[in-house]
Parts: C-alpha cells; sequence; structure tokens
C-alpha cells in the first residue's frame, strides 16, 4: 500500500505544525510506530521551519510566499521533500555543513538534526530553477496488526 499527498503552504510559521499534524496523523492511521513518527515529524518541522525562515526571495525584487510538502509513504520507506523558491544554496560552494553546532547557538541545528533522525538525507539546489529542497528518506516500522502494514 502507497500513500502520499503534497501541500502548497504559505511561508509562515503558522504553516509548520500544519505539516507536522498531517503527518503523524497519516503514520498513525497506517500504524507506524510511533518512534518512527516521532523522529520524522521532528526532521519535518526543521526542514519546514528552514523554508520558512530562508525560503523567501527578495534580494530579487520577489517575494515567494509559499513552499511545498510532500510526503510519500511506500513500501517499508518513507520519504518527504520540502521545497522552497528562495535563492537555493549558494552555487560554487559545498552544500551546507551537517554539522553538530554549539550548545549556546540557538540556530543552525536544523539539518543536523534532520540527517541524525533520518536514514537518508538529500540537500541541494531545485534543477535549472531556483530554489532549495531538502529531501529524507527513513525506514518504517510497524505496530502490530497495523492496517497498512507493509507486506
Amino acid at each position: 500500500m502507497s500513500i502520499w499527498w503534497s501541500l502548497h503552504l504559505r511561508r509562515e510559521a503558522a504553516s509548520v505544525p500544519l505539516a507536522r499534524r498531517l503527518l503523524l496523523g497519516t503514520m498513525e492511521t497506517a500504524g507506524v510506530d510511533p518512534d518512527v513518527s516521532y523522529d520524522l515529524s521532528v526532521a519535518l518541522t526543521e526542514a519546514c521551519t528552514n523554508a520558512v525562515a530562508h525560503g523567501g526571495d527578495t534580494a530579487y525584487g520577489g517575494y515567494s510566499e509559499a513552499f511545498r510538502v510532500t510526503a510519500y509513504l511506500d513500501g517499508e520507506k518513507c520519504r518527504i521533500e520540502v521545497a522552497d523558491s528562495g535563492p537555493g544554496f549558494p552555487a560554487g560552494r559545498p552544500r551546507p555543513a551537517l554539522r553538530s553546532v554549539p550548545a549556546e547557538d540557538e540556530h543552525g541545528r536544523g539539518l543536523y538534526l534532520i540527517r541524525e533522525l533520518a536514514d537518508h538525507v538529500h540537500i541541494g539546489n531545485k534543477p535549472g530553477r531556483r530554489g532549495a529542497v531538502v529531501s529524507f528518506d527513513k525506514i518504517l516500522k510497524w505496530k502490530k496488526d497495523a492496517p497498512l502494514m507493509a507486506v
């Protein structure tokens, strides 16, 4: 069984818990183990927060008011993608470091947390267009007698 959904959300803080609740509800209904659901919901929260904070394109006279979240539960894996229309990551520079941040820092942990909570992470720019894309996968564990458990 496969489930997928895609949201086009306003680039504002109130959109972040909406995406998180939809993901948690989908996983609960499907019968995904609560620990896996929680890890993915935290990773999604971090990716959405980054899209809200950095996904605007004000430097070129425009303003992106939206970002997109897509989630796929397919077989034994969940894949989540968050894409914005901001400036993306700087060309010619390595992708953002996926590293730990000093405890006293108030920002900068999002990509590190996503990497720690997911099994596979891809961070990059939209091919041929402006905007960043953060996608991550995690192998699913199921509750006993889950209604949509992979066969």
